[in-house]
C-alpha cells in the first residue's frame, strides 16, 4: 500500500498519535505525516504511506487554510483554551469596521512569533518540551505569508475567521497578536485547518470511516497527486530499466528541471533531473 491518506484528524489526538492509528490500519506500513496539528485542532493532516514516505520534502504544502475561533479576555501559556492563563485584560470594544481594519495589518507578509508550546527545535528539543519543564523559552521571530482573513462571526466575546496563509504560520500566535492589537488579549478555543496545498478541493477520510471501510485501499490517493508542479515525464521500458540500474539516459531534448517519472503503462515510478541532456534519478519507488 502505496499512497496518501488525507486523514480528518480528530479533536484530542496528537498528529503522531493519529498517524499510528492510520498505520494500524494498514499493518503497521511505514508512514509519516506532512505538517503538524496540535491535539486541539482538527482537519486535513495528509498521511504519507510506504514508498510514498520518500517523497514527503518534495510535497507542495506551501499554502493551507484554516478556520479557528479566537477567544478575547485572557491570554494562556498554549495560546489556546488548554493553557494556563498567563494574562487578562477587558474585552474589546472595536466596532466591526475597527475590527476590519486592524485585520489588514496581519496580511501579506508579516513578522511573528511562534508559540513557546511549538514543535520548533533550541538544540534539537522541541520547545514545548522546555515549556513544560518549566524553562521560560522563547522562539525567534520570523516572517509568514498571511494571503487573507474573512471573518466569518465577530462579537465582543470572540472573533471567528477563515485564514489562508504560507507554510510556517501560527495560527496560535495569529490569534494572540489579533487580541493584542485590539487592546484585548486572545487565545484560540477551536481551531480546523481545512486544506493543504496541492489538496485545495479533495476530500477528507476520518479515522471511524477508514477502520469500518472494508477495502481501506479506496481511502488512498496516488503519490503523484501531491506533487503537480512537476511536469510528467513518460519513459520506454528501456530507458526506465537504465535508471532502475543507475545508470543515466541521455540525449534528453526536454528542460532542465524535476520531473514526474511514469513508466509506459502510466505508471508513476519516481522522480527524474534533467540537466545538460541527461536524465538522472532523483528518488524512485522500489516499487516501480
Amino acid at each position: 500500500m502505496h499512497g496518501i491518506v488525507l486523514l480528518d484528524k480528530p479533536l484530542g489526538l496528537s498528529s503522531n498519535a493519529a498517524l499510528q492509528r492510520v498505520r494500524r490500519r494498514f499493518d503497521r506500513i511505514k508512514a509519516g505525516h506532512a505538517g503538524t496539528l496540535d491535539p486541539l485542532a482538527t482537519g486535513m493532516l495528509p498521511i504519507f504511506l510506504g514508498e510514498a514516505t520518500k517523497f514527503l520534502q518534495h510535497v507542495l504544502s506551501a499554502r493551507k487554510a484554516y478556520r479557528t475561533t479566537i477567544a478575547f479576555g485572557t491570554e494562556t501559556a498554549t495560546a489556546d483554551r488548554e493553557g494556563e492563563v498567563v494574562a487578562s485584560a477587558p474585552l474589546p470594544t472595536a466596532s466591526r469596521a475597527e475590527v476590519d481594519l486592524v485585520l489588514t495589518r496581519f496580511v501579506g507578509r508579516i513578522r511573528q512569533r511562534p508559540p513557546a508550546y511549538s514543535a520548533i527545535k533550541r538544540d534539537g528539543v522541541p520547545l514545548y518540551k522546555l515549556a513544560r519543564q518549566g524553562e521560560v523559552v522563547e522562539a525567534p521571530e520570523r516572517e509568514v505569508q498571511i494571503e487573507r482573513i474573512d471573518v466569518l462571526a465577530c462579537s465582543p466575546e470572540a472573533l471567528e475567521i477563515e485564514v489562508v496563509c504560507g507554510s510556517g504560520t501560527y495560527i496560535r500566535s495569529l490569534g494572540v497578536d489579533i487580541g493584542r492589537a485590539l487592546g484585548s488579549a486572545a487565545h484560540l478555543s477551536a481551531l480546523r485547518r481545512l486544506w493543504v496545498s496541492p489538496f485545495e478541493t479533495a476530500e477528507m477520510v476520518e479515522l471511524e470511516t477508514l477502520n469500518e471501510c472494508v477495502d481501506p485501499a479506496a481511502c488512498v490517493r496516488a503519490i503523484d497527486q501531491a506533487m503537480p508542479q512537476f511536469a510528467p515525464l513518460r519513459l520506454e521500458e528501456a530507458e526506465l530499466a537504465e535508471l532502475k540500474f543507475g545508470r543515466v539516459v541521455a540525449g534528453r531534448a526536454e528542460a532542465e528541471a524535476r520531473y514526474r517519472l511514469y513508466a509506459v503503462d502510466g505508471t508513476f515510478v519516481g522522480l527524474g533531473l534533467v540537466r545538460e541532456g541527461v536524465l538522472r534519478v532523483d528518488r524512485l519507488m522500489a516499487t516501480g
